[in-house]
């Protein structure tokens, strides 16, 4: 190595000026130590021995002619990066190797960096940057291995001035390129106080201050020279921690993240250094790809992390050059983070602005867009193979669970596990000698990455950014759902399920899921039965048959449901086959819908008293003080379990909260909003008094309710409430204990009753894996608004009707001139209920037949598979006329 390279290098730790004699005469180890004094000479004589070796590896002694073959001033020697090197010294010093003496040009530099060392990092790189200027640009600063905001500053004014950016594009290319320096650089610095100082060196304390200053000042030169943390971690094993890395906090980022978006806003707009950041990714991903597969890098250093957050901070990864190769590549790297850096970068993530995780999503999100617009996906070429989207899906799941972090958390308000567990089959026991033994007996799997971060999406009251910005409906388009559920129920590594990631899945596509799991269950349940009557000798039912009296439905349901659910709750898993007892109708699903309608009126009427209408809301609530035992409630749960389980829409009018409180999540003080917003208000205008509350309003700890006959009850929040006057002090409890109170301890048995009776149906079920409260909501109740162009654009026709045809155009013309009851009606007729599936009408495969010519006969309807017969009318008022007829007076089935 000449003095010209010399000069370009990077700021080196001070070095000990010893002889090679003193380094040959040394002695690795003492049989005993004489006194703190020398013990703490000697490994300081140590330290500084090894940093000559790590020089000597790095830089050289400076003699062209040297013959030491561990030198890299040698003719021979091989060039290894600064992490081999550190290791290497250490290794040097533990056999005593030969130590080069420096050679006189080495001298000088070595003076000059005696100087130097006083001065920070900054300037140190300012006086070598300048210094650059003076020779040739040739050498591209190819002793730039890792960058700092300065750097680039410098670098890039130096190649303003040359008018060639082709040594920034270089650098920026071997940094970006490098793991190891991307891992290095950007770091935050931060002043060493002298509290610092001793918590890092607390085995030193002897030392005076002038001496812990001159070893810190080496341990950050030895950090800056190394791209990756971990030499500096190695270095220290031979000098009792004093280069030690200072250790990071789980959130704790080393990086500046501002300087790294400043870097970027300002090259960025060069589209000659665009291109550099470009290429180095294309280089850069494989290789972190296989630190992360086969050596375990994160492991060792957590700092790894960093090239992660650097790279995300591009602004330009989602532009169609990103597309093609890098970014597919990136995104197949990061998914092999381990679960634990994953959660940490999650969780760094989650500080990040609302608009920074827009981004990012967005930057997924593109890339899972492109790959599905450019590639013909079908059953036999599934986009679950494509490693792009399937690598994309799981870094977008990093930034969901950020999103779900960084968002308003409510980790505390959790409902109690049911004390009695849900009973198992008695047909367990021959399950397991088929070899049929049931899947998930513990509930529904658990996301790993949730359990690792402790949160649950349920918790978020409110994310940064909303749920449905990360679905993507190209995706959704295209998957195959059969095949995708299989993969789900499978687990194998070979294949990937976006089932395990239902953020991404719009409610439908989630919904054909819960239908195919459903689906699989009854029949394991159909198979299992008529095994068990095969060994037992005794014809059983493979269905879960209902026979009901319309006038008696209640009784009749309820007892048979409650008789099940004792004696064998598996029952319940079989498909629902109803009959109405002097009725033709075969179940093909029609009936079912009907008598869930039949049922939820009977059980919401207010005369039952066992829910209390709500005339400003227009919703139910249960009411707390119901002459109906718990078994009633459980019942109701079966009921909801079973529309799920059976894809029945059902009317119920319940608040968000009772859907959040199925999902584990207590009601509070924000839920009153929507159960119960005229109470809402007032505790809010309470909390935002700024008069005093004790002598204005002279209100306790005790409240007053009204039962269903409207008498006055009391109730104390506090022991002697009565006593305990609200103040400005303590109205926040009194407010929390109020809506503790109304929306949970006042109707904790009757809802405990009702969720177990709902858990019964679907324990087994990936129904909390899958959907958040709201989808709950609309898998029950279906969507409340009806589009009826959209399905009109999805019916089908038969029997000789097509879209052109006189009566089907004066069909619709007519349907679309009833009003919103009128239309309710029609759906009811046609499909057995008044509401729309979980998307929309457009969901909704509704076909329209020919049911013969003119006539005066009304026309009828499957209610099992959406068929409308239609007789041909020979005019619109006629049509008109029996079809409103036909909508208004139906009830009941019977056979054509």
């Amino acid at each position: 190595m000449n003095s010209d390279e010399k000069e370009d290098c990077e700021c080196a730790p001070l070095q000990a000026e010893t002889s090679p004699a003193e380094g040959t005469h040394r002695e690795y180890e003492e049989p005993e130590i004489e006194n703190p004094e020398a013990s703490r000479m000697k490994r300081a004589a140590a330290k500084h021995l090894i940093e000559r070796y790590y020089h000597q590896l790095t830089e050289g002694c400076g003699n062209e002619s040297c013959s030491n073959s561990w030198c890299a001033s040698s003719v021979g020697f091989n060039r290894m990066d600064n992490n081999a090197a550190a290791v290497k010294a250490l290794e040097l010093y533990k056999v005593n190797a030969k130590l080069c003496d420096t050679h006189p040009s080495k001298k000088v530099t070595a003076s000059a960096h005696l100087e130097s060392s006083a001065h920070s990092n900054s300037a140190c790189s300012n006086s070598q940057l300048n210094h650059k200027v003076s020779h040739s640009v040739r050498d591209n600063f190819k002793d730039v291995n890792y960058l700092t905001e300065e750097k680039v500053y410098e670098i890039l004014d130096i190649c303003g001035e040359q008018e060639d950016y082709s040594p920034l594009i270089r650098v920026i290319g071997r940094v970006f390129s490098s793991a190891e320096g991307l891992v290095q650089s950007f770091r935050r610095s931060k002043p060493h106080t002298k509290e610092e100082l001793k918590s890092l060196q607390s085995k030193d304390e002897d030392k005076d201050e002038d001496e812990k200053e001159a070893a810190a000042c080496s341990a950050t030169a030895m950090e800056e020279d190394s791209p990756a943390s971990s030499s500096s971690a190695r270095l220290g094993e031979g000098s009792s921690g004093e280069n030690e890395v200072q250790r990071l906090s789980p959130d704790e980022l080393s990086v500046d993240i501002d300087a790294v978006r400043r870097v970027y806003e300002r090259l960025l707009s060069n589209e000659k250094i665009e291109a550099a950041f470009l290429n180095a990714l294309v280089y850069l991903s494989p290789n972190v790809e296989c630190d992360l597969t086969y050596h375990n890098v994160y492991s060792r250093d957590q700092n790894y992390l960093n090239l992660f957050v650097i790279v995300m901070e591009n602004s330009n990864l989602h532009s169609p050059e990103y597309l093609e190769i890098a970014l597919p590549q990136f995104c197949k790297a990061m998914s092999k983070l381990p679960l634990p850096a994953q959660a940490k970068l999650a969780g760094l993530w989650s500080h990040y602005s609302a608009e920074q995780i827009r981004r990012m999503v967005e930057t997924f999100q593109q890339l899972i867009t492109y790959k599905v617009i450019s590639n013909e996906f079908n059953s036999r070429n599934l986009v679950n193979d494509d490693d792009a989207v399937v690598a994309s899906t799981k870094c977008l799941k990093i930034v969901y669970y950020a999103n779900v972090l960084g968002g308003d958390l409510d980790m505390e308000h959790n409902e109690d596990e049911d004390e009695e567990p849900i009973p198992e089959s008695s047909e367990l026991t021959l399950q397991e000698l088929l070899g049929e033994e049931r899947r998930n007996k513990k509930g529904p799997r658990v996301d790993p990455l949730e359990t690792e971060l402790g949160i649950r999406t349920n918790d978020c009251r409110k994310p940064l950014i909303s749920f449905e910005e990360f679905v993507n409906e190209p995706l959704n388009e295209v998957l195959e759902m059969d095949k995708d559920y299989t993969f789900f129920k499978v687990e194998t590594e070979n294949k990937f399920s976006f089932m395990t990631c239902p953020f991404i899945l719009n409610a439908v596509t989630k919904n054909l899921g819960l239908y195919y799991d459903n689906r699989i269950r009854m029949y394991s349940e159909r198979r299992i039965t008529v095994l068990y009557s095969l060994v037992q000798g005794q014809q059983l039912n493979p269905y879960l048959r209902l026979k009901v009296r319309r006038d008696h439905i209640i009784d009749d349901a309820l007892v048979r449901l409650e008789m099940i659910a004792m004696e064998n709750p598996a029952d319940l898993k079989k498909q629902l086959y109803v009959e109405f007892e002097g009725e033709q109708g075969v179940d093909e699903g029609g009936v079912s819908k009907e008598f869930f309608q039949l049922v939820v009126e009977e059980i919401f009427n207010p005369d039952i008293g066992m829910f209390r209408y709500d005339e400003h809301t227009k919703m139910f609530w249960f009411n707390p003080s119901s002459y109906e035992n718990e078994g009633q409630y459980t019942l109701i749960g079966i009921v909801l379990g079973l529309a799920i389980y059976n894809n029945c829409i059902l009317d119920v009018h319940f608040p968000m909260v009772v859907y959040r409180k199925l999902m584990g999540k207590k009601g509070t003080f924000r839920d009153l909003a929507v159960a119960n917003p005229v109470l809402h208000q007032s505790l809010k205008e309470l909390m935002e008094y700024e008069g005093s509350v004790e002598e204005d309003m002279m209100i306790t700890f005790q409240i007053s309710h009204t039962d269903l006959f409207g008498n006055p009850l009391m109730h104390d929040l506090r022991e002697n409430g009565d006593k305990i006057p609200v103040t400005n002090e303590n109205r926040k409890e009194f407010v929390a204990q109020y809506a503790e109170y109304m929306l949970n301890k006042s109707v904790e048995k009757q809802f405990k009753a009702f969720r177990r009776g709902f858990h019964m149906v679907t324990n087994e079920s990936p129904l909390k894996y899958l959907f958040r409260p709201e989808e709950i909501e609309l898998l029950i109740c279906g969507s409340r608004n009806l589009d009826f162009l959209a399905l009109e654009e999805t019916t089908e026709y038969d029997g000789g009707y097509n879209r052109d045809s006189r009566i089907i155009k004066e069909f619709w013309e007519t349907l679309h001139s009833f009003g919103e009851e009128q239309k309710r009606f029609f759906l009811q007729f046609t499909t057995g209920t008044d509401r729309a599936p979980v998307g929309g009408l457009g969901k909704l495969k509704m076909i329209i037949a020919k049911n013969g010519p003119d006539t005066d006969r009304l026309p009828t309807s499957h209610t099992c598979f959406n068929v409308l017969l239609l007789p041909e009318y020979s005019c619109r008022e006629k049509l008109k006329e029996r079809l409103l007829k036909a909508i208004t007076y139906a009830k009941g089935f019977g056979m054509l």
